[in-house]
């Protein structure tokens, strides 16, 4: 790494933030799915602000980001930090910035008092596969994720 920071998302960087949700659901052969717009991005993450973001730089140029959210463990008693998207660039992968904005995120984390540190990853992807493991990760093999979208979500609301 050259001159190597991680820094917060600022309104400034919506653009961005909706280029990296596009590169990982292309990674994840997902494109079709993403309905994110600047405005939304804007709105939920910093005038709502329930989610947050960090980006990996390296001299001066976004080369990897991090989404996150406060989730709830009634069994810790506590907050706990979700991880919705992490990404590199694929032309800057294997330089550990993916690594260090783990680090950064377990160290927010630990900072704010969270019981623990929570994300998804697709079964295929074995390279985040074994990335996650190396770090110490441990999969929730027991666990399914259920989800509601869409006309569905709306028809359970009623």
């Amino acid at each position: 790494m050259n001159h190597f920071e991680i820094r917060y998302a600022t309104e400034k960087d919506v653009a961005l933030i909706l280029e990296f949700i596009r590169g990982i659901a292309e990674y994840e052969k997902m494109s079709d799915e993403v309905v994110a717009t600047e405005e939304l991005l804007q709105e939920w993450i910093f005038e709502k602000k329930k989610a947050e973001v960090i980006f990996a730089v390296e001299d001066g140029v976004e080369v990897g980001f991090a989404l996150f959210f406060h989730n709830f463990s009634t069994f810790v008693g506590r907050a706990g930090l979700y991880l919705e998207d992490l990404f590199v660039k694929v032309e800057h992968r294997g330089k550990g910035y993916g690594k260090a904005l783990l680090k950064e995120l377990a160290r927010i984390a630990v900072e704010r008092g969270c019981g623990r540190m929570d994300w998804v990853c697709l079964d295929w992807n074995q390279p985040s596969i074994d990335f996650y493991r190396s770090l110490g990760a441990v999969p929730m093999d027991e666990w399914t994720i259920y989800r509601l979208t869409g006309d569905t979500l709306k028809a359970v609301a009623e």
